[in-house]
């Protein structure tokens, strides 16, 4: 069971393979799969652990869906049969009425045999999962339930630009948010330092790419950002020790790093991102790789609110539109679980 994509095996080479085959039903404005945009109707399920879900998080945040897609946080763990409600009180998300998310799955397809991940946006009249499909879940709350995005949502997958998104994020998802689990579950060693390679070589390109630039595509926010941005975040706290990614932290990458602080600095980013439930997530399910299950104390991660002097760079973050407002009280990260701003 796992995060959106990242159920997976070792195979008998020695080689992490991410099983990607999800429920690829699409929530549309025209209901074309059966399930058109309707505000009310559907649940967004993550985990503020899951980069993957984290995704979903920042892009419902950016376009202001809060009050039209509801959204259900499963805790950091899970078992080997699914995520669990268990921040909730009894243990039972409060609008599905259910204990883990795998429950939603079943109602779907009974005796369901693949992962059972988050992201996961369920049909709340039925209990049934919709999809989990986390690559095409952000590009359609962009690009479907638009009716419903707030006055001055930003444009994250602009027509003008799509291939380049596409481009840059087929780069950035085989080699770093895909990379760093190749690295953490390789099998030998030689698939490990291949892996690893691979990984710091393209963050070394994205660091050349971002240098005279300061955002991935274009001059403002896009989806590109938003999914380098959730592996970034995860880094230091777990990639860099966990999944041994450690020729460098992100703090001694100097362009990365800054990019990275200029993101987490916006509104609707830094905001979503709980390093007690990642670091809790990573290194208590993943038995195989820290068998004790203890997870560390560190990193001081305070350097995250220093000045990133990005601007200078020029760009708008939200291009044409306006930041979004504070979280809704109810999901905000608790305090302590990510480092206080000064």
């Amino acid at each position: 069971m796992g995060e959106g994509g990242s159920t997976g095996y070792v195979n008998p080479a020695g080689e992490f393979r991410r099983d990607q085959r999800y429920l690829e039903t699409r929530i549309t404005a025209d209901g074309r799969d059966g399930y058109p945009v309707e505000a009310g109707r559907y649940r967004l399920v993550v985990s503020r652990a899951c980069p993957w879900a984290n995704r979903a998080i920042v892009v419902r945040r950016l376009l202001g869906l809060e009050p039209v897609l509801s959204m259900g946080v499963c805790g950091p763990t899970h078992d080997e049969r699914s995520w669990t409600f268990d921040l909730d009180p009894g243990g039972r998300d409060p609008v599905l009425g259910i204990e883990r998310l795998q429950e939603a799955f079943f109602a779907r397809v009974p005796g369901y045999d693949r992962g059972i991940t988050v992201p996961a946006i369920v049909d709340v009249p039925t209990g049934q999962v919709v999809t989990n499909d986390f690559d095409r879940m952000t590009l359609d709350l962009s690009l479907e339930w638009t009716r419903f995005h707030r006055p001055g949502a930003p444009e994250l997958y602009p027509e003008h630009l799509r291939d380049e998104i596409d481009a840059v994020n087929r780069d950035v998802f085989r080699d770093v948010n895909n990379g760093v689990y190749r690295a953490g579950f390789a099998g030998t060693q030689r698939d490990y330092e291949r892996a690893h390679a691979r990984l710091f070589a393209r963050l070394d390109d994205l660091s050349e790419r971002l240098a005279t630039r300061r955002y991935l595509v274009g001059d403002s926010i896009t989806e590109a950002d938003v999914r380098l941005f959730t592996t970034l975040a995860r880094f230091d706290p777990v990639y860099h020790g966990h999944f041994k990614c450690n020729r460098s932290k992100l703090s001694e990458m100097p362009v990365l790093s800054a990019y990275f602080r200029d993101l987490y600095q916006t509104p609707g980013f830094g905001d979503t991102i709980d390093v007690e439930h990642i670091k809790q997530h990573y290194y208590v399910v993943h038995r195989d790789i820290n068998p004790t299950g203890v997870v560390p104390a560190g990193p001081d991660l305070s350097g995250w609110w220093e000045p990133h002097g990005r601007e200078t760079l020029g760009g708008r973050p939200f291009g044409d539109g306006t930041p979004p407002p504070p979280p809704v009280p109810a999901e905000v990260v608790p305090a302590g679980h990510a480092p206080q701003r000064p």
